[in-house]
């Protein structure tokens, strides 16, 4: 009767399992999605630094106003770019954190799943012994006991 349960849960620990692997899935592709925002972060982050740099080292030289008025600009560009990444950065770490929930929650189950079945295999098995003992008490007690003389 308990390996007849444990029977009856296996599609739902199939189930249970498919679940999981899907939510693998999920957790590992927003891994590389952040990964990918945080490479984008830190090429923009080195652009604008290599470009104020580059600002310094032309400024030294004297330069125009306009040209001034144009690297504010882009430099104004580029800090936005930057807050939009690092947006998209949170964004991308904020699916990954619930990723990583969806997937902590569907292992739990399995498992906790896995340790039913389990439950129920050994109950099966206990069961199973004592009806084994009792049949063996029962056969020697009908078995006619003779004298060692």
């Amino acid at each position: 009767m308990a390996l007849s349960r444990a029977a009856r849960l296996a599609p739902v620990v199939e189930m249970a399992e498919s679940a999981e692997r899907t939510a693998v899935q999920r957790l590992g592709y927003f891994q590389g999605q952040v990964r990918v925002a945080q490479s984008k972060l830190e090429d923009l982050e080195r652009f604008r630094l290599e470009y104020q740099e580059q600002w310094i080292q032309r400024g030294s030289l004297g330069v125009s106003g306009q040209w001034l008025l144009g690297y504010q600009q882009f430099l104004g560009q580029l800090d936005t770019a930057v807050g939009q990444q690092r947006q998209s950065l949170a964004w991308h770490q904020n699916n990954l954190d619930k990723a990583r929930e969806a997937w902590q929650q569907a292992f739990t189950r399995v498992e906790g799943l896995r340790k039913l079945v389990q439950r129920y295999i050994d109950e099966a098995r206990q069961l199973e012994d004592k009806r084994e003992q009792k049949l063996l008490d029962e056969l020697s007690q009908r078995l006619p006991r003779q004298s060692p003389y």
